[in-house]
């Protein structure tokens, strides 16, 4: 086998010692492909980023939900969060206990807020209407609020959080509305939480926007934290040699300004973070097979069976995901060409990556889709009846092990009912 592209992976000793082509034989193509050495090793950064002696990593479990994986994180430390009743259910069953688990929903029914009580989980709400309902379900209990901060940032307009024109957080301008309810409701504010966007690679928002959440903090008495949100960026565009993010220094900042804020405060409280892209992204790689190879008109399509149902990404956001080629045999790519890397999908936006100069590639050809290990599979759906690939893990020992089964033509028709 030769690889083209691959740098990435032969730095980062991605594969271990397995072969892309044995994998996708032994678990189907497309595939997920996980890499415990390298996971372990973005939760110990994490953890041991910042010295305020009261900091804690919240694992965002949106950015890969898998239970397997969830149990290595839980292992290294980290603390976690759900945004719905199914994430809570998958902690549990990772091992995370109740009290390790923040539950920061969105518009949730009466049902679902009522499972995180009865499981003992501390909720954060994110509008008064929701702080009413959970009050008149749970009274003379602890919550916590999220607050729009009002600073906002992300890589797309679809993952900006915070700021004007967003649905998240409830506005500074109310408040009085928070105390007024929890007064009525003899409710503890345990904390507040905020999250201004996803994948930052520059702090200068996210400091700001702790400032302001700072501010809104101020104006309540005996906090137990602040949970300043995520959106912790990793370098999608490593070929082009993108920088990353300076943990080390970021970690010195919310160290010196938390510090100083808890003297300010009078209360040493608990600074907490909610990285879920920076945990698991590098530490996964899709796979998949290249089928068919053509022009239309002047531009050439290299069809793969990696559809917009198994890495919605590039197509919901326009992202980008730096590629690999393996090959079986040794035959080398003799020129660089700008090609469009579509999926099996019919929709005519499903393509993985457009106007994209790559080696030359050929029918039978693997393709390493770098970084997937963050809203991946957990965006991944059966569209046009496809299925879902497996997932795997190398582990530190060199061995492999299937965490997630491929689905089956079966799954496909399991939920419904035969008339």
């Amino acid at each position: 086998m030769i690889k083209l592209n691959g740098g990435v992976t032969d730095k980062t000793g991605f594969f271990n010692a397995a072969d892309p082509f044995e994998l996708t034989e032994e678990y189907g193509s497309p595939l997920y492909v996980y890499n415990e050495r390298i996971l372990r090793q973005n939760c110990r950064e994490l953890v041991g980023m910042c010295g305020y002696p009261k900091f804690k990593v919240n694992f965002s479990a949106k950015a890969n939900s898998n239970p397997a994986l969830m149990r290595i994180i839980r292992e290294e430390g980290l603390l976690v969060d759900a945004m719905s009743e199914g994430e809570i259910f998958a902690e549990l069953a990772a091992g995370f206990t109740a009290d390790s688990i923040l539950f920061i929903p969105n518009n949730i029914s009466e049902k679902e807020m009522r499972f995180a009580c009865e499981h003992g989980i501390l909720i954060s709400v994110d509008s008064i209407s929701q702080l009413e309902q959970y009050a008149s379900l749970n009274p003379m209990s602890r919550v916590a609020v999220r607050f729009n901060s009002g600073v906002g940032t992300g890589h797309h307009e679809k993952v900006i959080t915070a700021g004007k024109n967003v649905k998240f957080g409830v506005s500074p301008e109310n408040i009085q509305d928070v105390k007024d309810i929890i007064r009525r409701y003899n409710l503890s504010l345990a904390g507040i939480n905020q999250h201004i966007g996803s994948l930052f690679l520059e702090k200068t928002q996210y400091l700001k926007s702790i400032d302001a959440l700072f501010d809104i903090a101020r104006q309540f008495d005996d906090l137990d934290f602040i949970d300043l949100g995520g959106g912790f960026g990793i370098p999608y565009h490593k070929m082009e040699g993108q920088g990353r993010l300076d943990l080390k220094d970021l970690g010195d900042s919310l160290a010196e300004k938390m510090t100083r804020f808890a003297v300010e405060y009078g209360k040493g409280l608990t600074l907490t973070v909610e990285p879920g892209r920076y945990v698991t992204a590098e530490a996964g790689l899709l796979l998949g097979a290249v089928h068919a190879v053509k022009y239309n008109g002047s531009a050439k399509y290299v069809g793969t069976d990696i559809g917009f149902n198994v890495l919605a990404r590039p197509v919901l956001y326009d992202a980008h995901h730096d590629i690999e080629i393996y090959r079986r045999d040794n035959l080398i790519s003799g020129k660089q060409e700008c090609v469009n890397i579509t999926g099996n999908i019919c929709e005519s936006g499903d393509i993985l990556a457009k106007n994209r100069l790559l080696p030359e590639i050929f029918e039978g050809d693997l393709l390493g889709v770098l970084d997937a290990g963050a809203y991946g599979h957990v965006m991944s759906s059966n569209y046009n009846n496809r299925l879902r690939p497996a997932e795997i893990l190398l582990r530190e020992d060199k061995s492999i092990q299937l965490i997630r089964r491929r689905d089956t033509l079966e799954d496909l028709l399991r939920p419904f009912i035969m008339l």
